[in-house]
């Protein structure tokens, strides 16, 4: 018995030392989540112990990087659908998907000497020669513009004009650099840009409405860390941060 308990001593050491040692999360967030997430990443920190890291891209190139396997411990995504897909490939864990923000789609135009556009209507306009929006495939943003514009009868009339980009901060980019005379992204998205104004703001009862669903990956290393990063993101510290950004919670 003697010998017994040094061994169980020791058994117990390798395995609760190891849950008292900090942890690096790797989230896979959606591009518009992208300054947020990094004032938040610190207080996280201080809050928990464990550090993040982040892969930034398109909803959809992030889905598919983790169908084919790349490692993540926790997805948050701008819109549901990618999540949807997911979870039907059974690479989400069980019980910890929820929904957390909404945003606003949104047109927007150079800050200074910008496209005379105030309507949809002004779209049509000749010296509107490009419009900037995310690759509807892969791109939630171009996935509601797309569904916003179809809705209003606009899809068909302004496709050639259209210019599908890799994410939503390069369609942003593509308005600020003069690429691009007009161009669709979130609310958040303009608020943090001194080089564009919102010309259009599509009301919630006129266009999709835009969820940011959040989850953590199945094939997650750390799954005890990576619900409490959920759970802690749906708390009143991060949230104070997604208001400041111009993300609406949701309901």
């Amino acid at each position: 018995m003697k010998f017994l308990r040094p061994a169980l001593a020791a058994l117990l050491f390798l395995v609760l030392v190891p849950a008292l040692w900090p942890v690096e999360l790797t989230v896979f967030a959606a591009a518009s989540l992208s300054d947020a997430l990094r004032e938040i990443a610190p207080l996280y920190q201080k809050a928990s112990g464990n550090t993040l890291r982040f892969n930034f891209g398109a909803s959809g190139a992030l889905s598919r990087q983790i169908k084919e396997g790349a490692p993540a411990d926790v997805i948050f995504s701008a819109d549901e659908l990618r999540l949807d897909q997911l979870e039907k490939d059974g690479l989400l864990a069980a019980g910890t998907r929820r929904t957390l923000l909404t945003n606003t789609l949104v047109l927007v135009v150079a800050a200074d000497g910008g496209a005379a556009v105030a309507t949809l209507a002004d779209l049509d306009k000749p010296e509107v020669r490009r419009i900037a929006i995310g690759d509807p495939a892969t791109v939630p943003v171009g996935t509601y513009t797309k569904e916003y514009l179809q809705k209003t009868g606009g899809w068909t009339r302004l496709s050639a004009k259209m210019v599908p980009l890799e994410s939503v901060r390069a369609a942003l980019a593509a308005v600020e650099s003069g690429n691009a005379d007009a161009g669709f992204v979130y609310k958040t998205d303009a608020l943090i840009s001194r080089k564009v104004r919102v010309a259009l703001a599509v009301a919630p009862s006129e266009g999709p409405r835009i969820n940011y669903p959040v989850a953590v990956v199945k094939g997650s290393g750390s799954q005890e860390a990576a619900a409490n990063l959920v759970g802690y993101l749906a708390g009143a510290e991060a949230c104070r941060v997604f208001e400041k950004y111009g993300f609406a919670l949701a309901k």
